[in-house]
């Protein structure tokens, strides 16, 4: 059996890389979208890993709400993203600063 421990470190390791990807790319929305989901899959890593370490089915609940919310997150995020590169030409973060009105 694996330790708590591995999957701890596993679910540190995602979000760090997941937060590297935020900080270090701040240029295209797509990848930051993908840092985001990444995020939650660390999170869910450590509910799952809690959960079955207590014998308690109530973290493998609540990834099933945070994994509702990271679908929905991605559909409109796409949508919003397609609709951007339809009226701009460009999903560039630093071409969001003309809408500002």
């Amino acid at each position: 059996m694996i330790p708590l421990s591995h999957y701890l470190v596993l679910g540190a390791a995602l979000f760090c890389i997941a937060v590297a990807g935020v900080f270090l790319n701040r240029k295209n929305v797509i990848v930051l979208l993908m840092a985001i989901e990444l995020m939650l899959l660390a999170v869910n890593t450590n509910f799952v890993a809690f959960a079955r370490y207590l014998g308690d089915t109530t973290g493998q609940v609540f990834v099933f709400f945070v994994l509702t919310v990271a679908a929905a997150e991605a559909a409109i995020g796409l949508a919003i993203l397609v609709v951007l590169f339809r009226n701009r030409g460009s999903i560039n973060v630093d071409d969001l600063d003309r809408m500002k009105g």
